[in-house]
């Protein structure tokens, strides 16, 4: 009975794999001004969204911006904002990481708050936020 039972565990185990998916992390790193470089992550989180759902898989995306990309999350100046927004909205398995020490910089460069949209998490560094995003496990990816 016992090996029975252990032939039956190991014939199912791998269709109840397929079934629960496969789980998937994904960083994506934005570092440019440049609105073409923004859709292109944002349509890099869309497609690999859609790609893992389509196949049954879940996956967690965080967007991290530092430099000149933390553009990308300032209110009132990002050139994909209302996507950003909207995306936010419909996807919950999505983040978007700004980095602390170029938002620092960008206010003191500019002697005032630099407000960041409310989809802005603000982390320490962002360079360190993907290093720790791929010592998790996650796929690096730059558009």
């Amino acid at each position: 009975m016992k090996y029975l039972m252990m032939a039956v565990f190991m014939a199912v185990a791998p269709v109840m794999a397929l079934a629960e998916g496969k789980a998937h992390k994904v960083a994506i790193h934005v570092d440019e001004n440049d609105p073409q470089v923004m859709n292109m992550a944002l349509n890099n989180v869309a497609n690999v969204i859609s790609y893992y759902e389509s196949v049954g898989d879940t996956v967690e995306i965080e967007v991290v911006t530092y430099g000149p990309g933390l553009n990308m999350l300032v209110a009132g100046k990002s050139p994909v904002e209302d996507r950003i927004s909207v995306m936010s909205l419909e996807m919950d398995n999505v983040t978007f990481a700004a980095c602390g020490n170029t938002h620092a910089a960008m206010q003191e460069k500019a002697g005032k708050d630099v407000p960041l949209m409310s989809e802005a998490n603000v982390v320490p560094s962002g360079v360190v936020r993907l290093i720790e995003l791929q010592e998790d496990g996650y796929a690096y990816v730059r558009p």
